[in-house]
């Protein structure tokens, strides 16, 4: 028996690889198209002139099943089909060259992709050109209005054939394509990740950076305050009247902790301003030495309708020492120092826990409130990245059902619970605490100092604390050890009082709008240049560019 050429023997081999490669549905459709070129193959030699007929009995019930046969069903369905996708005879024709010629440039185009991935230019440039070369025999006969003869289409189908054969060679199969893919999005991945953490970094080294205005207001403010006695005696030689209001438990008490100067003042500016009784506030501040100078200047030079303003620096209160405080004696620790700045073992610490703001007491006082002012009985503590659109008089009056605390809960559905800030997998702390419990948010809170000396809730702080000195309960900050100093003795407020996020996502503007106070809680500071600028506009609202030592230090 003769042997087939090697050619033709590849080039079966070849159409049935890439038969199987093929989608289930277009295997189903190419199928059906074959069976319908058939089909009316046969109805063109059943019309044709029989030199010997052959009479076949004929019935009308024959007719009427033949009418509505599921083949004629079929053949109606997919004329409906050729006329949608503007299918022409040569194209569903089994023996068109055309066919072949288009489903080989398809198969070519994949593999010159996975060719010049795989880095193989002198295969990927002989495909190229056999591409070119198929697509001008398409463009000729396409010009011409004629069909693709034998003679133009032969070689071209055979010499891409030997490139196919080539390609498998080369292992350039779906498989391999598919493993090389998914190497390719496993690298994306990791360099996505890489650019993440950069821009965490980055994001972090920005929102701890000291803008060059509030470094100028800083230091001008501290040569108007050694130059000047007249702002000094202002806070030396304060009225008896004045003296008592640090003391009236009938005026509302606000306490804010900071060493950011502008940032305080749009605290006290926002909330005196939509006070309907200025006159009535206590604004209690603390600050560390380096701003104690500059801090009392800027008040002493500026009035916020008749509001009283307190600053003490943190320095003197000599009792906050180490002996005291768990989390002072903890900073002298070597090991502890290490893991705020470099991180233990082989895993670093992440670097939004790496912030100064996590060694300043400045963060921590929040827990010594009742021993900072023993004479008052309730006051609101307020961060200074905060803006206040409405009057907090009422919070003054809120019930708090004999708990400690009034607070914004922030738990929807899983996020913000406890099991987010808290390590769960430590037996003290699932002995004691529903991983499932609502966190809330420290930023806007109401104290009843008297419930909090009564239940003493410092103790327990200092309980939480001494237990995670080796940062087994939580890693750092100062929300953690207030969800367990504060289990259950805080009383749920309307979200309205504190609407959160500015500083790191989307809140919806009718959030906003009825919100009394808004926090710019996350890295993007309304005074930092990396600030949302779409919420910006809240924050300057309370800020007056107009003052001398602003126009100074601010080019707004």
């Amino acid at each position: 028996m003769r042997r087939r050429p090697f050619l033709d023997q590849r080039r079966q081999s070849s159409f049935k690889r890439r038969w199987q490669q093929r989608p289930w549905w277009f295997r189903l459709a190419v199928t059906l198209l074959l069976a319908l070129a058939c089909f009316f193959l046969l109805l063109a030699l059943r019309g044709s002139p029989d030199p010997d007929p052959v009479v076949f009995p004929s019935t009308d019930s024959s007719r009427s099943e033949a009418t509505t046969s599921p083949l004629l069903r079929q053949r109606s369905y997919l004329d409906g089909v050729s006329d949608a996708f503007n299918m022409t005879d040569e194209m569903l024709s089994a023996h068109s060259f055309s066919r072949q010629l288009m489903d080989q440039i398809s198969l070519a185009k994949t593999y010159l992709v996975v060719a010049k991935e795989a880095n193989n230019l002198q295969f990927a440039a002989e495909l190229s050109s056999q591409i070119r070369r198929a697509q001008s025999i398409l463009a000729h006969a396409a010009a011409h209005g004629g069909t693709v003869t034998e003679q133009e289409a032969e070689k071209a189908i055979r010499d891409m054939s030997v490139l196919f054969f080539q390609a498998q060679q080369f292992r350039y199969d779906s498989a391999v394509t598919i493993m090389k893919l998914k190497g390719q999005i496993q690298s994306l991945e990791e360099k996505s990740k890489a650019e993440a953490e950069k821009s965490t970094k980055y994001g972090q080294i920005a929102a701890e950076e000291l803008p060059k205005g509030l470094y100028c207001l800083g230091v001008r403010l501290t040569m108007e305050w050694f130059k000047t006695t007249e702002l000094q005696r202002k806070f030396t030689e304060r009225s008896p009247s004045v003296q008592s209001n640090l003391r009236d438990n009938s005026l509302y008490h606000y306490c804010v902790f900071s060493d950011n100067i502008l940032a305080v003042s749009v605290v006290v500016n926002s909330t005196t301003l939509n006070s309907m009784h200025p006159e009535k506030i206590v604004f209690h501040l603390v600050t560390d030495e380096v701003n104690y100078a500059p801090m009392r200047a800027w008040f002493a030079l500026n009035d916020y309708r008749g509001a009283t303003v307190e600053i003490q620096k943190v320095e003197d209160f000599t009792w906050l020492n180490a002996s005291y405080v768990p989390v002072l004696k903890q900073l002298q620790d070597a090991a502890t120092q290490n893991y705020y700045f470099s991180g233990s073992g082989n895993r670093g610490t992440p670097v939004k826990f790496r912030n100064p703001k996590y060694l300043s007491m400045l963060n921590h006082l929040r827990f010594y409130i009742p021993e900072i002012y023993p004479e008052l009985h309730k006051v609101v503590f307020l961060d200074d990245d905060i803006v206040v659109q409405k009057d907090l008089s009422e919070l003054f009056t809120i019930n708090l059902n004999g708990n400690v605390m009034g607070a914004v809960e922030t738990c929807m559905e899983t996020f913000h619970r406890f099991h987010k800030y808290l390590n769960h997998s430590h037996p003290l702390i699932r002995a004691h605490f529903d991983p499932d419990a609502c966190g809330w948010a420290f930023g806007m809170n109401v104290l009843d100092l008297v419930e909090w000396r009564n239940k003493n809730v410092t103790g327990i702080y200092h309980y939480w604390q001494e237990r995670n000195a080796d940062h087994t309960l939580w890693k750092l900050g100062s929300l953690p050890p207030g969800l367990l100093a504060f289990y259950g003795l805080v009383e749920p407020l309307d979200p309205k009082w504190h609407v959160l996020g500015l500083g790191y996502t989307t809140v919806d503007p009718t959030t906003i709008k009825e919100g009394a106070v808004l926090h710019y809680n996350g890295n993007m500071k309304p005074w930092l240049k990396i600030g949302m600028e779409k919420y910006k506009g809240f924050w300057d609202n309370y800020v007056d560019y107009s003052h001398p030592l602003l126009q100074r230090c601010f080019t707004h």
